[in-house]
C-alpha cells in the first residue's frame, strides 16, 4: 500500500511538473497570464505532492515497511530512532527526493514571493525550476525509485552503514543538499534574464537574499561535514581533499566570488558577464558533485556504488552547460560594462583579483578531480591526485586570497590614495607583525607557515579595527557605551558587517588550518596495559580495555590517561562492531580539547587483541577549536548579511573622517 501511494505521487508531481514548465513559457510567449498564473499554481502543486511523498517514505520507516527495498536498506528495527530520519536520506533513492523536495519547497517560496515584483522574469523563473524539478522526478519514477518493493518480505533490514549513524548525519548531509538545490534559485532568475533581455540589475536585486541563503546552506554543509569527518573518520584531520569533499566545496568557492562581485555590479554596472558566468559555474558544480557521488566513477569514502543514475546526470549537466552558455554568448552585447576600472587601489579592483584567486582555486581543484579520468582515458591507467599537490597549489592562492581580503578592506570604492593607504597601514602593519613574531616564537620556522600566519593575521586585524573605528564613531554620533555601540554596528550596515564579520571567521579558520597542519604531531602505537607513549608534551598511558553487548552492537573501549605537566585527563576510544556489518567495525574517536593551549589530544583504537594489547593512533592537533568558532562566526555574519536591513546610519557614521570603508588614520 506504502508503495503504491508513494508511486503514485510521485508520477503526478512529475506530471505537474512537467505541465507548469511548458505552461509557464507558453503563457509569457503568447501572452496568455492565466496560463502564468496556472504554471504558479503547478508550482505549489509540486511541492505538495513532494512533501506528501516524503512523508510516505518517512512513515514506512518510522513502521518498518520492509516491503520497500530502500527501507531494507536503511534501516533495522533496533536502529535508534533519530537514525530512522537520517536512512530517509542516507541512501540514493532518499537522497534525491530530499533534493527534490528541497527544490520544490524553495521553488514556491520564491514564486509566491517574486510572481508580482518581478512579473517580466518569473515565468521562465517557473520553467527552469520546473525543468529541474522534473529531471530529478524524472530519475526518481523511472531510474532510482525509493518505493521499489521486495518479496519475500523480510523480518529485519540490514541497517544504516554504521559510519552514518552518527549525530552529523542529522545535519551534514540536509545542509549540504539543501546547499546544491538553492543554487537554483539565482540560476534560473539568471537564465530568466538573458532569455527575456532583462540584464541589468533586476535578476541581482531579486536573488540578493536568495543567492546568500545558497552560501549559507553550502558554508553550514560543509563545515558540518568538516566537522563529521574530524569526529567519526579517525585519521586525524577535518580535510582529505578526497574527490567528493572537493566537488562539495566547489560550489562554495563559486557563491563566495559571486556574492562579492554582484556588489560591484550594483554599485559600479561592471562585471555584467563575470556575474552571469560565476553562476552558471556554480549550478553545474552542484549538479557536477551530485554527478561524482551518484556515478561512483572516482573512488571515495564519500560516494555511492557506481549506478545507473550517473549517464542521466552527465547528460543534463551537458544540456545546461550547453543551454545556459548559448544564451550568455546571444546576450553578450547587452552585457557591456558602464564602467571601466578607475584605479588599482579600489574595492572592486580587490574584488575582482578575489573572484580570480577563487576562479583559480575552482580550475585547480576541478583539474585534480577530473585527471584520474583524464589519465585513465590518455594513457590507459588511473592516477589518483593527493592531498600534497592541492596543498602545494591551492595553499598559496587560498593565502593570496586571505590577504587580499584584509586589503579589500582598506581601500575605497573608485580609487584610493597610495599615501592614505600607507599612513593607515601603519598601526595594522605593526599589530600584525607582533602575531607574527609570536608565531615564531611558538615555533614557527617554515617561511610559508610565517607568511600564512601574516596574512591571516593582517586580514583578522583589518576586520576588527573597522569594528572597532566604526563603533567608536556610533558613540560619538549616539552617546553610547562601547559594548551597546559595537552591537550596533550590524544595525545600520548588515550587509557589510556581516561580511566583515564572515572575514574575522575566515580569518581564524586559517589560524586553524595552520595550527593543525604545521604543528600536528603524530603517533601510532601499540601498547599493553600499563605502557605509556610520548606524544608531544603529553603522556599516554594505557590502562587496559572493557567490553560489553548492547542491542545490535558490541562495544570494547580503550581507557588511557593522558597527562600533560601536573594536568591528567582520562580518554576512552572504542571500537563498535555493528549488527549486519561485523566486517566494518567503526573506531570511534575521542578529541579532548586542551585550555590554554588549545591542542587536541585526539585518540583512536585501531585494533585491539584477545591478551588486552591493542595498538592507537593519536594526534595532537593545535589550534582546531579555532576552526569551529571561526566557521560559527562565519555563520554568524553570514546571517547578518542576509537579514533585511532596518536602520539607517547617523550622518556621524555614514560621512566625516571615520565613515566606514576608508582608511584608519
Amino acid at each position: 500500500m506504502t508503495a503504491n501511494i508513494g508511486t503514485a505521487l510521485l508520477f503526478i508531481a512529475f506530471l505537474a511538473a512537467l505541465y507548469g514548465a511548458v505552461a509557464s513559457v507558453l503563457g509569457a510567449r503568447l501572452r496568455i497570464p492565466e496560463l502564468v498564473v496556472s504554471a504558479r499554481n503547478a508550482v505549489v502543486a509540486v511541492a505538495a505532492l513532494v512533501t506528501l511523498t516524503a512523508l510516505t517514505l518517512l512513515y514506512a520507516f518510522v513502521t518498518h515497511d520492509f516491503s520497500l527495498k530502500y527501507v531494507v536498506a536503511q534501516t533495522t528495527r533496533s536502529q535508534p530512532w533519530p537514525y530512522l530520519f537520517s536512512g530517509f536520506y542516507g541512501g540514493q533513492a532518499g537522497s534525491l527526493l530530499y533534493w527534490s523536495l528541497t527544490l520544490a519547497l524553495l521553488s514556491s517560496a520564491v514564486v509566491l514571493i517574486h510572481f508580482r515584483t518581478d512579473r517580466q522574469l518569473i515565468p521562465y523563473v517557473i520553467t527552469v525550476l520546473l525543468v529541474i524539478e522534473s529531471f530529478i522526478l524524472l530519475v526518481l519514477n523511472f531510474i532510482s525509485s525509493p518505493f521499489e518493493t521486495v518479496s519475500p518480505v523480510p523480518p529485519d533490514g540490514r541497517g544504516l552503514n554504521p559510519l552514518l549513524q552518527d549525530p552529523g548525519m542529522l545535519v551534514h548531509p540536509p545542509m549540504l543538499l539543501a546547499g546544491y538545490m538553492s543554487v537554483s534559485i539565482p540560476f534560473a532568475f539568471a537564465i530568466a534574464a538573458l532569455i527575456t533581455g532583462q540584464v541589468d540589475n533586476r535578476w541581482l536585486k531579486a536573488t540578493r537574499h536568495w543567492a546568500l541563503l545558497s552560501w549559507l546552506f553550502l558554508s553550514l554543509g560543509n563545515l558540518l561535514g568538516a566537522w563529521w569527518a574530524y569526529h567519526v573518520l579517525g585519521w586525524g584531520g577535518y580535510w582529505g581533499w578526497d574527490p567528493v569533499e572537493n566537488v562539495a566545496i566547489l560550489p562554495w568557492f563559486a557563491m563566495s566570488a559571486y556574492v562579492h562581485s554582484v556588489l560591484v555590479q550594483e554599485r559600479r554596472g561592471m562585471l555584467k558577464v563575470w556575474n552571469m558566468v560565476l553562476i552558471i559555474i556554480a549550478f553545474n558544480l552542484a549538479i557536477f558533485g551530485t554527478f561524482v557521488v551518484r556515478s561512483g566513477i572516482l573512488a571515495s569514502v564519500h560516494s555511492f556504488a557506481v549506478s545507473e543514475i550517473g549517464p542521466y546526470f552527465f547528460g543534463f549537466l551537458a544540456a545546461s552547460l550547453i543551454v545556459s552558455l548559448t544564451l550568455l554568448i546571444l546576450r553578450l552585447p547587452h552585457l557591456k560594462d558602464e564602467h571601466d576600472f578607475d584605479s588599482l587601489l579600489s574595492r572592486e579592483a580587490t574584488f575582482l583579483f578575489n573572484n580570480l584567486l577563487l576562479v583559480a582555486v575552482i580550475v585547480v581543484t576541478f583539474l585534480g578531480v577530473i585527471f584520474p579520468l583524464l589519465s585513465e582515458a590518455l594513457q590507459g591507467r588511473r592516477i589518483n591526485v593527493g592531498p600534497p599537490f592541492y596543498q602545494q597549489v591551492n595553499g598559496p592562492l587560498l593565502l593570496a586570497m586571505v590577504a587580499l581580503m584584509g586589503f579589500g578592506m582598506l581601500v575605497p570604492w573608485r580609487r584610493g590614495g597610495a599615501r592614505a593607504l600607507v599612513r593607515g597601514l601603519r598601526v595594522t602593519l605593526g599589530l600584525t607583525a607582533l602575531f607574527t613574531i609570536g608565531a615564531v616564537v611558538l615555533g614557527a620556522r617554515s617561511p610559508w607557515t610565517i607568511l600564512a600566519v601574516a596574512a591571516c593575521a593582517f586580514a583578522l586585524v583589518v576586520a576588527v579595527r573597522e569594528f572597532h573605528r566604526t563603533a567608536l564613531a556610533l558613540m560619538r554620533a549616539r552617546q553610547a557605551l562601547y559594548p551597546a555601540a559595537l552591537l550596533a554596528v550590524f544595525r545600520y550596515n548588515r550587509r557589510r558587517y556581516g561580511g566583515y564579520l564572515v572575514h574575522v571567521g575566515v580569518a581564524l579558520m586559517g589560524l586553524a588550518i595552520v595550527g593543525s597542519s604545521f604543528f600536528q604531531t603524530e603517533r601510532s602505537v601499540s601498547m599493553r596495559p600499563g605502557q605509556s607513549v610520548n606524544v608531544g608534551q603529553y603522556t599516554v598511558a594505557y590502562q587496559g580495555l572493557t567490553s560489553w553487548e548492547e542491542p545490535g552492537r558490541q562495544r570494547t573501549v580503550a581507557s588511557l590517561l593522558v597527562r600533560s605537566g601536573d594536568r591528567s585527563f582520562e580518554v576512552k576510544p572504542q571500537k563498535v562492531v555493528y549488527e549486519n556489518w561485523e566486517d566494518q567495525p567503526i573506531s570511534e574517536v575521542v578529541i579532548k580539547t586542551v585550555y590554554p593551549q588549545l591542542d587536541d589530544v585526539y585518540v583512536v583504537m585501531a585494533a585491539f587483541g584477545e591478551d588486552g594489547a591493542a595498538s592507537f593512533h593519536i594526534f595532537v592537533n593545535p589550534l582546531v577549536a579555532f576552526l569551529w568558532l571561526g566557521g560559527a562566526i562565519l555563520v554568524i555574519g553570514g546571517i547578518i548579511s542576509w537579514w533585511p536591513e532596518t536602520a539607517h546610519a547617523p550622518a556621524a557614521v555614514r560621512a566625516g573622517r571615520l565613515a566606514p570603508g576608508t582608511v584608519p588614520s
